[in-house]
């Protein structure tokens, strides 16, 4: 049976996602500082970005999670057929 392959990402993307992500939510904290608006309409806007960011992590982790646990199943199913072929091919 094959080993467990895990992609692994590349030392510069893993820095460019967490550089973009810093800074999309630096640049849009640094907006909503500066919008010329009353301060309770910041705190809204700035309560939905932390909302936004905070789903859009869980449900990154969820989707992954989700991926992981399908090939692990699938990996479980083919390690079960390959040992009924075996145990066919050995009663022959």
């Amino acid at each position: 049976m094959e080993s467990f392959n895990r992609q692994k990402d590349s030392a510069s993307w893993i820095f460019y996602s967490w550089a973009a992500f810093a800074l999309s939510v630096t640049m849009t904290s640094i907006g909503i500082v500066y919008l010329p608006v009353d301060g309770w309409v910041k705190g809204y806007v700035g309560m939905g970005l932390a909302f936004s960011v905070g789903s859009t992590l869980t449900l990154a982790k969820t989707q992954r999670d989700l991926h992981e646990s399908k090939r692990l199943i699938s990996r479980i199913d083919e390690a079960k057929v390959e040992h009924f072929l075996s145990q066919q091919s050995t009663l022959k």
